[in-house]
């Protein structure tokens, strides 16, 4: 049985999620349309009323509001989520809704890194005692709205490795919308967002984007490096997301074979 996958935005993500499963890159998933008032660049396109009619899976791709409009309502149709913007999750309010908004099930994306799986296998023997999550990118895309103009330019005018903020992964998710939708994820696969410690850095010369997650608890001790190139569309995005997403609906199409 193919399964039926609308994408909700045609963004730096989307847009590659959407025309690999309409070209039928994705085996045993093809697009049912996009869900984007901007356009789907020439895919098929759907009303949100009307891919809840005709999808078995949504993939939200259109950021943290978006999610938090519109997911409650994919899954209270009875269909299921697979969440990319994972970085609203920091809102407590939103996951409950989410869980408890009908009988669709939510699936969370890996996105940007990888080693969640062991994490959650760690935390499932015993809490975790510490973890921290290091985040490295370019200055430009880590500059946030909320920052004063000398703080803006302390950032942009870096010359070498610059810590921007330090703090609980929930603090920084929420601080940095567009870059730390990874600090959200380790902290929901630890278990524990007040277990998790994330650091933001900034550095001029960093030709590719790093995450450096290390954890320690009773099961043992842990180090994840991931060393990932910037979406040329939308550098705040690594450029293998839209792919560990398709990498997600494909899973989940699957019958046999997949490593849970």
């Amino acid at each position: 049985m193919t399964l039926s996958v609308a994408v909700i935005g045609c963004g730096a993500i989307g847009s590659i999620v959407a025309r690999a499963l309409h070209d039928g890159d994705v085996p045993d998933a093809r697009l049912a349309g996009v869900v984007d008032p901007a356009g789907a660049g020439g895919l098929p396109e759907l009303s949100l009323d009307a891919a809840l009619g005709t999808a078995g899976l949504v993939v939200e791709a259109a950021g943290q509001r978006a999610l938090a409009e519109l997911g409650p309502r994919v899954v209270a149709s009875g269909t299921d989520l697979l969440v990319v913007s994972i970085g609203a999750l920091t809102d407590d309010a939103l996951l409950d809704r989410l869980n408890g908004a009908g009988t669709g099930r939510v699936h969370l994306a890996s996105g940007a890194i990888g080693g969640l799986d062991m994490l959650r296998a760690a935390a499932r023997m015993g809490p975790l005692d510490a973890v921290r999550i290091v985040t490295t990118k370019k200055p430009a895309g880590l500059v946030q709205p909320w920052m004063d103009a000398a703080e803006a330019d302390r950032v942009r005018s870096a010359t070498g490795p610059l810590e921007v903020r330090r703090g609980p992964a929930r603090e920084i998710a929420a601080a940095f919308p567009k870059s730390t939708n990874v600090a959200a994820a380790v902290a929901l696969a630890a278990g524990n967002w007040d277990v998790v410690e994330a650091v933001v850095m900034a550095d001029p010369g960093a030709a590719l984007t790093s995450h450096v997650i290390t954890a320690s608890g009773p099961a043992g001790e842990y180090r994840f490096e991931i060393r990932n190139r910037p979406s040329p569309r939308n550098p705040t995005t690594s450029e293998v997301v839209p792919y560990a997403v398709l990498k997600a609906v494909g899973d989940l199409a699957a019958r046999t074979g997949v490593f849970r």
